[in-house]
């Protein structure tokens, strides 16, 4: 009788521990996958890079306000605000340095595809 409590309690255990994990884990960042110009990046961009980058707004240098220019030159944006403000070439110009969760999520888009929408 012993040896089937004891068999019992061991099976209960291995059930228990088997299932006994969170299946959702919380992140303050989205995925890679989440990651898309219209709802991630686009607004970075309007907050940070206007009105240089953005022609509708007076900005006379490149144009970063549509999806194909910033997918096309997200190695050098990714570059320019990981610079220091002292640095020649840093951006966003006359603008706080990027926050580290701000950069992160442009590594995600790159990272994750560089999807639209």
């Amino acid at each position: 009788m012993k040896k089937i409590y004891i068999s019992s309690l061991i099976l209960m255990m291995a059930f228990f521990l088997t299932y006994c994990h969170s299946a959702k884990k919380a992140s303050a960042a989205p995925s890679a996958a989440a990651v898309t110009y219209e709802g991630n990046i686009k607004p970075i961009i309007v907050n940070s890079c206007a009105p240089c980058h953005i022609p509708s707004k007076g900005g006379n240098k490149e144009a970063l306000d549509n999806y194909v220019e910033a997918k096309k030159d997200i190695d050098d944006i990714l570059r320019r605000v990981q610079l220091n403000p002292d640095e020649r070439g840093f951006m966003p110009a006359r603008h706080p340095k990027l926050s580290d969760e701000t950069i992160a999520l442009l590594k995600q888009w790159k990272e994750g595809g560089l999807a639209e929408k």
